[in-house]
């Protein structure tokens, strides 16, 4: 697959270490949502970088977004987050990946597990769920470290606000004032009183770190899921998706 030049014409900072970069990329030929780019930075000296990213945006003409999250010491992601500016053209190649995918198409309920950056590819679901107006039922389990590691806690809200769509917040280290749930980890408790029941044979997609991820599933199908409709992302610490 070719390499593409992309101009940045936005750019949203959703925490302080997550940001939003919005792209027009010409020639785009469009993405389902889970899919991913990788995206190349280039030096004067001609070392070249390139890190994976989930696509963040539903399909809308040549507007790619992709939202990363800062890693201490990177090469490429600090970049991203502190100095690229509007205006900049950005290499990218895709859209990848067609495994970790939802269709609207797709009539059976959806099941979205996310832990921190995770949620990227998931809120590229939510968003097109929404612009397609479907009436699927959908839930989301976002876990998270405190309130101000949130990303797209607004869009959240808003896209969550009755209707099919749903949201739970579990907090692993600070929760809200007010909240009703103690910090703590995803467990099965958790999981049985705010998603979707294996009765319903939900698509589960679940993203986020590596140990996240492997315990989400294994609660799942603890729970009674259908391990053939349980569908996994995982990201490293060096530079993996969103």
């Amino acid at each position: 697959m070719s390499w593409r030049v992309g101009t940045v014409t936005e750019l949203r900072d959703e925490t302080a270490t997550a940001r939003t970069i919005a792209l027009d990329v010409p020639g785009w030929p469009g993405h389902l949502a889970g899919q991913h780019v990788d995206i190349r930075l280039t030096a004067p000296d001609g070392y070249s970088a390139t890190r994976s990213y989930s696509i963040a945006s539903a399909v809308a003409g040549s507007r790619v977004e992709v939202t990363v999250e800062k890693v201490r010491d990177g090469e490429v992601s600090p970049y991203l987050t502190d100095a690229l500016p509007v205006g900049a053209p950005l290499e990218l190649r895709g859209p990848l990946g067609g495994w970790f995918v939802w269709r609207p198409e797709d009539p059976a309920p959806v099941q979205l597990l996310a832990g921190g950056s995770g949620v990227v590819p998931l809120m590229a679901m939510l968003r097109t769920h929404e612009s397609v107006a479907s009436s699927t039922p959908v839930r989301l389990l976002y876990s998270v470290r405190d309130p101000s590691s949130v990303i797209y806690r607004d869009e959240l809200r808003t896209l969550t606000d009755g209707g099919p769509r749903g949201l739970t917040l579990a907090w692993t280290r600070a929760a809200p004032e007010g909240s009703d749930r103690q910090p703590g980890r995803v467990d099965a408790a958790l999981l049985s009183a705010v998603t979707l029941p294996p009765v319903d044979r939900p698509a589960c997609f679940v993203c986020g770190p590596t140990g996240f991820v492997e315990t989400v599933a294994d609660l799942l199908v603890a729970a009674g899921h259908d391990p053939t409709r349980i569908r996994t992302e995982r990201f490293g610490p060096t530079g993996g998706r969103g």
